[in-house]
């Protein structure tokens, strides 16, 4: 595997903080994409008192070459897990809950109604919360995707993760154009959502290619745009083809600017649910700015 630029190297400090949370999430039987994916950013996330939250159980019914989570056949869900991460919400006292899952073909709904129960718990345990979900693609069911819209969600988001040249390599069970109609369809939801997805950087696409891609993005409806440094877990996975200077991730994140999206969060250590309170709540900063003038 190539040796890391300094820029990529994060801090790997923790302090009470992150003990709480793990004891927390200890306690509780959660997992999360922080531990399960390997997050270059858990410490100082943790650190904050945040965390990931990942439904579902710990092991995918995909195998992407670009993920560390444990691909396989998942157990059966765990009925009480939505009223768990509703408690962990609370004692923590979160103000922006993210809450992805593993990708559940197994499951006839894809597992939209764990989502769905998950948000309703929050709701009732956890009143001030504001919840994210990042989930899969639901093999594209409309159904499933109104069960978890339905619930009423602050931010919805689904990764399209790279371009569409690579997708068939990167995301071999996932497709490109499919994941475009999961966000288009999310975008005309009423009442609206704040919509968002997100890229990895480095795995060979050109810079044509990634602005066809946000352009995609920006054309199906997608605000809330992240952009972060693909990092391979393992020599197993797809290799890392290079290393995106900091400088380029600030001139990409000028160019989606400029093409409309109204969040942008662009570096090497960023990833979807990065500091994602401060996003949403810039993001509801500046609508509050418009509504006034």
């Amino acid at each position: 595997m190539p040796r890391l630029p300094s820029w990529i190297r994060s801090d790997l400090r923790t302090d009470a903080n992150f003990g709480r949370v793990h004891a927390l999430l200890l306690r509780e039987g959660l997992n999360t994409v922080c531990v399960s994916a390997r997050c270059p950013n858990r410490p100082e996330c943790w650190n904050r008192g945040t965390a990931t939250v990942m439904i579902l159980g710990e092991v995918c019914t995909r195998g992407c070459a670009f993920c560390a989570v444990t691909p396989g056949r998942p157990k059966p869900p765990e009925d009480d897990e939505p009223d768990r991460v509703g408690r962990t919400a609370a004692e923590m006292n979160v103000k922006h809950l993210v809450v992805t899952s593993v990708t559940r073909d197994d499951l006839e709904d894809g597992g939209a109604g764990a989502f769905a129960r998950t948000i309703q718990a929050v709701r009732v345990l956890s009143p001030r919360t504001k919840i994210e979900v990042l989930t899969p693609d639901f093999q594209g069911s409309e159904n499933s995707l109104a069960t978890v819209l339905s619930a009423g969600p602050d931010v919805f988001a689904h990764n399209l993760e790279t371009v569409r040249r690579l997708t068939p390599v990167v995301r071999a069970s996932a497709s490109y154009d499919r994941s475009l109609a999961v966000l288009r369809f999310a975008a005309t939801w009423v009442p609206s959502v704040v919509v968002k997805s997100g890229l990895m950087l480095g795995l060979g696409e050109t810079e044509d290619e990634l602005m066809e891609s946000l352009g995609d993005l920006r054309a199906a409806g997608c605000r809330w745009l992240t952009l972060g440094q693909y990092l391979a877990p393992t020599a197993r996975h797809t290799p890392v083809v290079r290393f995106v200077r900091p400088e380029e991730f600030a001139q990409y994140a000028e160019q989606a600017r400029r093409m409309g999206f109204a969040q942008v969060a662009s570096g090497p250590l960023v990833r979807s649910s990065y500091r994602a309170a401060e996003g949403l709540a810039a993001m509801e900063r500046e609508a509050a700015t418009c509504l006034a003038s």
